[in-house]
Protein backbone atom coordinates (compact mmCIF):
# COMPACT_ATOMS: atom_id res chain seq x y z
CA UNK A 1 0.00 0.00 0.00
CA UNK A 2 1.15 3.90 -0.37
CA UNK A 3 2.33 5.70 2.49
CA UNK A 4 -0.22 8.83 2.48
CA UNK A 5 1.57 10.15 4.70
CA UNK A 6 5.43 10.26 3.12
CA UNK A 7 4.03 10.67 -0.58
CA UNK A 8 4.62 13.78 -2.23
CA UNK A 9 1.14 16.11 -2.80
CA UNK A 10 2.30 16.28 -6.98
CA UNK A 11 2.28 12.46 -7.00
CA UNK A 12 -0.28 11.74 -4.90
CA UNK A 13 -2.41 14.00 -6.83
CA UNK A 14 -1.10 11.59 -9.99
CA UNK A 15 -1.68 8.63 -8.80
CA UNK A 16 -3.38 6.24 -11.59
CA UNK A 17 -4.66 2.71 -10.63
CA UNK A 18 -4.43 0.60 -14.10
CA UNK A 19 -8.25 -0.72 -14.79
CA UNK A 20 -5.55 -2.47 -17.99
CA UNK A 21 -3.26 -1.07 -20.30
CA UNK A 22 -3.53 2.37 -21.33
CA UNK A 23 -6.75 2.84 -19.32
CA UNK A 24 -6.57 4.19 -15.71
CA UNK A 25 -8.54 5.71 -13.00
CA UNK A 26 -7.90 8.62 -10.82
CA UNK A 27 -9.05 11.18 -8.62
CA UNK A 28 -9.07 14.83 -8.03
CA UNK A 29 -6.91 16.27 -4.72
CA UNK A 30 -7.64 19.45 -2.82
CA UNK A 31 -3.86 20.36 -2.97
CA UNK A 32 -4.13 21.21 -6.15
CA UNK A 33 -7.71 22.80 -6.75
CA UNK A 34 -8.45 26.35 -8.87
CA UNK A 35 -11.66 28.06 -8.42
CA UNK A 36 -13.73 25.79 -10.07
CA UNK A 37 -11.83 22.89 -11.21
CA UNK A 38 -8.33 21.16 -10.65
CA UNK A 39 -5.15 23.34 -11.54
CA UNK A 40 -5.02 22.69 -15.52
CA UNK A 41 -1.14 22.18 -14.80
CA UNK A 42 -2.07 18.82 -12.60
CA UNK A 43 -4.81 17.50 -15.44
CA UNK A 44 -1.69 18.03 -18.17
CA UNK A 45 0.42 15.62 -15.85
CA UNK A 46 -2.23 13.88 -15.01
CA UNK A 47 -2.63 12.76 -18.83
CA UNK A 48 1.22 13.18 -19.08
CA UNK A 49 1.26 10.44 -16.52
CA UNK A 50 -0.87 7.94 -18.25
CA UNK A 51 1.42 8.02 -21.02
CA UNK A 52 4.61 7.03 -19.00
CA UNK A 53 2.77 4.39 -17.46
CA UNK A 54 1.95 2.57 -20.65
CA UNK A 55 3.60 -0.35 -20.94
CA UNK A 56 4.21 0.14 -24.55
CA UNK A 57 6.06 3.59 -23.83
CA UNK A 58 8.81 4.69 -26.26
CA UNK A 59 11.27 6.97 -25.54
CA UNK A 60 10.98 10.24 -23.21
CA UNK A 61 8.21 12.99 -23.73
CA UNK A 62 8.72 15.14 -26.43
CA UNK A 63 5.56 17.52 -26.92
CA UNK A 64 2.25 17.54 -25.03
CA UNK A 65 -0.96 19.54 -26.22
CA UNK A 66 -3.67 19.22 -24.10
CA UNK A 67 -7.32 20.68 -24.61
CA UNK A 68 -9.87 21.68 -21.85
CA UNK A 69 -12.90 20.60 -23.19
CA UNK A 70 -15.17 21.05 -20.04
CA UNK A 71 -14.58 21.42 -16.60
CA UNK A 72 -12.88 18.34 -14.24
CA UNK A 73 -15.15 17.85 -11.03
CA UNK A 74 -14.21 16.98 -8.04
CA UNK A 75 -13.96 13.04 -7.58
CA UNK A 76 -12.92 10.02 -9.60
CA UNK A 77 -12.40 9.86 -13.52
CA UNK A 78 -10.64 7.84 -16.12
CA UNK A 79 -7.93 8.58 -17.92
CA UNK A 80 -6.90 6.58 -21.59
CA UNK A 81 -4.19 6.53 -23.56
CA UNK A 82 -3.80 5.10 -26.76
CA UNK A 83 -0.62 4.85 -28.49
CA UNK A 84 -1.40 5.77 -32.42
CA UNK A 85 1.84 5.13 -34.15
CA UNK A 86 5.06 3.91 -33.25
CA UNK A 87 7.71 4.66 -35.65
CA UNK A 88 11.47 4.00 -34.87
CA UNK A 89 12.57 7.07 -33.30
CA UNK A 90 8.69 8.61 -31.92
CA UNK A 91 5.49 7.62 -30.67
CA UNK A 92 2.07 9.07 -30.86
CA UNK A 93 -0.48 9.09 -28.69
CA UNK A 94 -4.36 10.52 -28.33
CA UNK A 95 -5.50 10.26 -24.85
CA UNK A 96 -9.00 11.69 -22.85
CA UNK A 97 -10.34 12.59 -19.44
CA UNK A 98 -13.77 11.06 -19.06
CA UNK A 99 -16.07 11.28 -15.71
CA UNK A 100 -19.93 10.70 -15.33
CA UNK A 101 -21.87 13.27 -15.48
CA UNK A 102 -24.69 13.82 -12.70
CA UNK A 103 -27.19 11.92 -15.28
CA UNK A 104 -24.42 9.03 -14.98
CA UNK A 105 -23.44 9.72 -19.13
CA UNK A 106 -20.09 9.21 -19.35
CA UNK A 107 -18.75 12.65 -20.47
CA UNK A 108 -14.74 13.77 -22.20
CA UNK A 109 -13.51 16.31 -20.18
CA UNK A 110 -10.25 16.49 -21.86
CA UNK A 111 -8.05 15.57 -24.74
CA UNK A 112 -4.58 15.61 -25.22
CA UNK A 113 -2.12 14.38 -27.97
CA UNK A 114 1.61 13.88 -26.97
CA UNK A 115 4.74 12.59 -28.81
CA UNK A 116 7.52 10.83 -27.10
CA UNK A 117 11.21 10.51 -28.62
CA UNK A 118 14.35 8.48 -28.41
CA UNK A 119 16.71 11.22 -28.07
CA UNK A 120 19.80 10.75 -30.01
CA UNK A 121 23.25 13.31 -29.29
CA UNK A 122 23.32 15.45 -32.29
CA UNK A 123 24.26 18.87 -33.10
CA UNK A 124 22.54 21.65 -30.20
CA UNK A 125 22.71 24.96 -29.68
CA UNK A 126 20.47 27.76 -27.47
CA UNK A 127 19.15 30.33 -29.68
CA UNK A 128 17.20 32.09 -26.49
CA UNK A 129 19.25 32.12 -23.34
CA UNK A 130 17.57 32.73 -19.98
CA UNK A 131 17.96 36.49 -19.32
CA UNK A 132 20.36 37.84 -16.56
CA UNK A 133 18.00 38.28 -13.55
CA UNK A 134 18.81 38.19 -9.57
CA UNK A 135 19.01 34.93 -7.82
CA UNK A 136 15.71 33.66 -6.25
CA UNK A 137 17.62 34.10 -3.03
CA UNK A 138 17.59 38.02 -3.88
CA UNK A 139 13.75 37.93 -4.60
CA UNK A 140 10.69 38.14 -1.88
CA UNK A 141 8.55 35.06 -2.06
CA UNK A 142 4.62 35.81 -2.68
CA UNK A 143 1.91 35.03 -1.01
CA UNK A 144 -1.29 33.28 -3.02
CA UNK A 145 -2.59 36.24 -4.44
CA UNK A 146 -5.74 35.18 -4.28
CA UNK A 147 -7.98 31.72 -2.68
CA UNK A 148 -7.25 28.81 -4.75
CA UNK A 149 -5.57 25.95 -3.10
CA UNK A 150 -2.44 25.06 -6.46
CA UNK A 151 -0.96 28.32 -5.05
CA UNK A 152 0.25 27.03 -1.88
CA UNK A 153 1.74 23.87 -4.05
CA UNK A 154 4.32 26.44 -5.62
CA UNK A 155 6.98 28.47 -3.52
CA UNK A 156 6.87 31.37 -5.99
CA UNK A 157 9.25 34.16 -6.65
CA UNK A 158 8.16 37.20 -8.69
CA UNK A 159 11.44 39.06 -10.76
CA UNK A 160 9.38 41.16 -12.62
CA UNK A 161 5.33 41.13 -13.91
CA UNK A 162 3.73 39.93 -10.75
CA UNK A 163 -0.03 40.34 -10.46
CA UNK A 164 -0.73 44.47 -9.85
CA UNK A 165 -1.83 45.77 -6.54
CA UNK A 166 -4.31 47.49 -8.01
CA UNK A 167 -6.64 46.81 -10.50
CA UNK A 168 -7.28 50.23 -12.73
CA UNK A 169 -6.91 49.16 -16.18
CA UNK A 170 -3.65 50.76 -16.47
CA UNK A 171 -1.19 47.78 -16.79
CA UNK A 172 0.90 47.84 -19.71
CA UNK A 173 2.83 44.78 -19.96
CA UNK A 174 2.21 40.97 -20.11
CA UNK A 175 5.49 40.00 -18.72
CA UNK A 176 6.47 37.82 -16.21
CA UNK A 177 9.74 36.83 -14.77
CA UNK A 178 9.57 34.50 -11.61
CA UNK A 179 11.52 31.56 -9.82
CA UNK A 180 8.67 28.87 -9.14
CA UNK A 181 9.62 25.14 -7.49
CA UNK A 182 7.23 22.61 -5.76
CA UNK A 183 6.43 23.07 -2.26
CA UNK A 184 7.26 21.01 -0.58
CA UNK A 185 10.23 20.65 -2.58
CA UNK A 186 10.27 17.85 -5.07
CA UNK A 187 13.05 16.29 -7.32
CA UNK A 188 12.14 17.61 -11.00
CA UNK A 189 10.76 15.24 -13.92
CA UNK A 190 8.45 15.13 -16.76
CA UNK A 191 5.00 15.46 -14.95
CA UNK A 192 6.43 17.92 -12.41
CA UNK A 193 8.09 19.78 -15.78
CA UNK A 194 4.17 19.40 -17.19
CA UNK A 195 2.69 20.92 -14.25
CA UNK A 196 4.89 23.60 -13.66
CA UNK A 197 4.74 24.90 -17.23
CA UNK A 198 1.20 26.26 -16.30
CA UNK A 199 1.68 28.01 -13.18
CA UNK A 200 1.49 31.64 -15.08
CA UNK A 201 -1.33 34.30 -13.91
CA UNK A 202 -3.41 34.87 -17.00
CA UNK A 203 -2.10 37.35 -19.39
CA UNK A 204 -4.74 39.23 -19.61
CA UNK A 205 -4.35 40.44 -15.76
CA UNK A 206 -1.47 41.78 -15.75
CA UNK A 207 -1.77 43.39 -19.18
CA UNK A 208 -5.35 45.45 -18.71
CA UNK A 209 -4.53 45.56 -15.12
CA UNK A 210 -7.58 44.05 -14.71
CA UNK A 211 -9.40 40.65 -13.05
CA UNK A 212 -11.11 39.26 -15.63
CA UNK A 213 -12.75 35.62 -15.85
CA UNK A 214 -10.48 33.59 -18.04
CA UNK A 215 -9.00 30.02 -18.51
CA UNK A 216 -6.82 28.36 -20.75
CA UNK A 217 -8.22 26.60 -23.58
CA UNK A 218 -5.31 24.64 -24.90
CA UNK A 219 -1.33 24.11 -23.77
CA UNK A 220 0.94 23.00 -25.81
CA UNK A 221 4.49 21.66 -23.60
CA UNK A 222 7.66 21.45 -25.67
CA UNK A 223 10.19 19.18 -23.56
CA UNK A 224 13.51 19.98 -24.62
CA UNK A 225 15.67 18.38 -21.43
CA UNK A 226 16.23 14.59 -20.96
CA UNK A 227 14.71 12.47 -17.75
CA UNK A 228 18.74 13.03 -16.70
CA UNK A 229 18.86 16.47 -17.02
CA UNK A 230 15.55 16.50 -15.01
CA UNK A 231 17.39 14.75 -12.21
CA UNK A 232 20.08 16.87 -12.11
CA UNK A 233 17.82 19.73 -12.07
CA UNK A 234 17.09 18.13 -8.46
CA UNK A 235 14.76 20.26 -6.35
CA UNK A 236 16.23 23.82 -7.48
CA UNK A 237 14.25 26.22 -8.92
CA UNK A 238 12.79 26.98 -12.18
CA UNK A 239 13.26 30.37 -14.14
CA UNK A 240 9.69 30.98 -15.54
CA UNK A 241 9.30 33.81 -18.14
CA UNK A 242 5.68 33.83 -19.73
CA UNK A 243 4.29 37.15 -22.33
CA UNK A 244 0.84 37.31 -24.40
CA UNK A 245 1.58 38.52 -28.10
CA UNK A 246 -1.75 39.08 -28.95
CA UNK A 247 -5.39 39.89 -27.44
CA UNK A 248 -8.44 40.01 -29.48
CA UNK A 249 -12.05 38.95 -29.60
CA UNK A 250 -12.02 37.34 -26.42
CA UNK A 251 -9.07 34.93 -26.98
CA UNK A 252 -5.11 35.80 -26.25
CA UNK A 253 -1.80 33.70 -26.89
CA UNK A 254 0.60 33.21 -24.67
CA UNK A 255 4.50 32.18 -24.88
CA UNK A 256 6.78 30.92 -22.03
CA UNK A 257 10.32 29.42 -21.02
CA UNK A 258 11.68 27.59 -18.31
CA UNK A 259 15.31 26.76 -17.60
CA UNK A 260 16.72 25.86 -14.42
CA UNK A 261 18.91 27.63 -12.33
CA UNK A 262 22.01 26.94 -13.93
CA UNK A 263 20.50 28.54 -17.45
CA UNK A 264 19.64 25.39 -19.15
CA UNK A 265 16.18 25.47 -21.34
CA UNK A 266 14.25 22.52 -19.79
CA UNK A 267 10.51 23.53 -21.74
CA UNK A 268 8.39 26.08 -24.17
CA UNK A 269 5.02 26.59 -23.98
CA UNK A 270 1.96 27.83 -25.89
CA UNK A 271 -1.16 28.58 -25.02
CA UNK A 272 -4.70 30.15 -26.04
CA UNK A 273 -6.53 31.33 -23.39
CA UNK A 274 -10.45 32.50 -23.35
CA UNK A 275 -11.21 36.09 -21.45
CA UNK A 276 -14.28 38.07 -20.75
CA UNK A 277 -14.53 41.64 -21.48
Amino acid sequence: MTNQATIHPLDDALLLETREPGIYTGRTTDAYWNMVGPFGGITAATLLQAVLKHPQLLGDPLSLTVNFAGAVTAGEFTVKATPARTNRSTQHWIITLEQAAANGEVVIATTATAVTAVRRETWSVTDVPMPVVPAPQECQRAAPAFRSQWLSSYEMRPVSGNLPTVWDDRGDTSLSQLWVRDAPERTLDFVGLAAASDVFFPRPWLRRARQVPAGTVSITTYFHASGAQLAQTGNGYLFAQARAQEFRNGFCDQTAQLWNADGLMLATTNQIVYYKE
